[in-house]
């Protein structure tokens, strides 16, 4: 991996629980009494949750760092999530349990239904969950000083741009990109069904668009781990911004992390995945059956075959395979991982929470694969034991304070480089 020296080392998946309250209730093909109350636990923990991070002392980005510890290239939507019966979707011509791309027409006839409806709003996404909780990880100088977390991506200049924003700075993620002026952001609209089957439909947005300028090569020139979110490729074009993205991470010796994110996206741009993923990419995070995707494998492969094979192509690779645990590869072999010991209660937001623990423990200098792979399972594990998708803040505090021993026996240093990673 490569990474400047001295700029950071020893010292160096129930949905969007992290959400506002966006309309009022009242529709019997919506929520219902017990929606309403549910409604009311979610504005008592955010309310929570928002004590907690002034008690740890999240700073301020009044004033923005020289360097960012992390920097994640992703789709920026707002996710809408609601409860809503089968007549609803039956009145609106929706197919139960699919997603779909909408246009700006049809978002706005959903929302307009869903009026009435107890729903929330969030900075939803895969990769901002990692963020999140890899900010919040990194909130205080636990093995080293507390981490500066950002993203870039496209938003437009519409009240949801500002939402985005906000949502992300107050956990503690700097979003970085200017807004698009009159562009509208992307949304997710969540329709779940009382049978816990979810109807999803995405609306782009400006997010559709992500250009390579002078802001985003500038930030990527001051960042030590680079981010992609594998959604992008289904972005048209957008491959050639993240070529230029890689390219420049590489000429300032930044590491290139890769996001698999969805097995049907590898499918439509495989060769555009193994673009990055052969000839920048230090980092590849996955869960098995995007693995096997990414190797050709059938689905009769076993996860550690996919791992040992992109690792040698690949100096780290983080592959997931639920409740029977991970592996970590390099150099054509594999580490198993055990699931860490947790009582399931929602298993959205796993493998973001995993790989927040591979970038956290690359950051605090951990240098064995074993150790490096438990420190990810103990926070997915916490993620899975909640509801919700993203690490709440005292959790990953508490966890990172219980990893600070680990830390200090690292051998690594401040180099976490590409020679790293070979040698391990």
């Amino acid at each position: 991996m490569r990474v400047n020296s001295g700029s950071m080392g020893k010292e160096k998946g129930g949905f969007f629980w992290d959400s506002s309250v966006c309309s009022s209730r009242g529709s019997s093909s919506c929520s219902s009494s017990k929606g309403d109350e549910f409604e009311s636990e979610e504005e008592e923990e955010e309310e929570e949750e928002e004590i907690d991070e002034e008690e740890v002392g999240a700073p301020s980005f009044s004033v923005l760092p020289d360097r960012w510890d992390v920097l994640g290239l992703g789709q920026a939507m707002v996710d809408f999530s609601g409860m809503v019966d089968d007549e609803f979707l039956e009145r609106l011509g929706l197919e139960k349990g699919t997603r779909k791309v909408v246009y700006h027409e049809e978002r706005g006839r959903v929302l307009r239904a869903m009026d009435g409806c107890s729903y929330k709003a969030a900075a939803g996404g895969s990769l901002s969950n990692s963020l999140v909780a890899l900010a919040r990880l990194g909130y205080k100088p636990i093995g080293g000083p507390a981490l500066n977390v950002a993203m870039a991506g496209s938003v437009g200049s519409d009240p949801l741009g500002g939402f985005y924003r906000s949502k992300l700075h107050r956990a503690n993620v700097n979003f970085l990109s200017e807004s698009i002026k009159d562009g509208t952001t992307g949304t997710v609209i969540v329709l779940t069904t009382p049978d816990a089957q979810r109807t999803m439909l995405s609306y782009q947005g400006t997010s559709s668009t992500i250009n390579y300028d002078s802001c985003l090569a500038g930030i990527v020139s001051k960042t030590n781990i680079f981010v992609v979110e594998g959604y992008l490729f289904e972005l048209p074009d957008t491959i050639k911004t993240i070529i230029r993205a890689c390219e420049e991470a590489r000429r300032t010796r930044a590491l290139v992390a890769v996001t698999a994110s969805d097995v049907s996206c590898i499918e439509r741009h495989y060769d555009d995945f193994w673009e990055i993923v052969g000839n920048y990419a230090d980092i590849v995070f996955a869960n098995s059956d995007e693995a096997r995707a990414l190797c050709h494998f059938s689905s009769k492969e076993s996860p550690i075959s996919a791992t040992r094979y992109l690792s040698h192509f690949v100096p780290l690779v983080s592959v997931t395979d639920g409740p029977r645990g991970s592996y970590i590869g390099e150099k054509g072999e594999a580490v198993y991982i055990p699931p860490s010991p947790c009582v399931p209660l929602d298993t959205c937001g796993a493998g973001d929470a995993y790989a927040s623990g591979i970038l956290y423990g690359i950051l605090r200098g951990v240098s064995d694969l074993k150790c490096l792979g438990t420190l990810a399972a103990r926070i997915a594990a916490t993620v899975v034991g909640q509801q919700g998708t993203r690490l709440r803040v005292q959790d990953a505090v508490d966890l990172a304070e219980s990893f600070a021993f680990n830390l200090e026996s690292s051998s690594v240093g401040t180099d976490v480089g590409s020679d790293h990673i070979s040698s391990l």
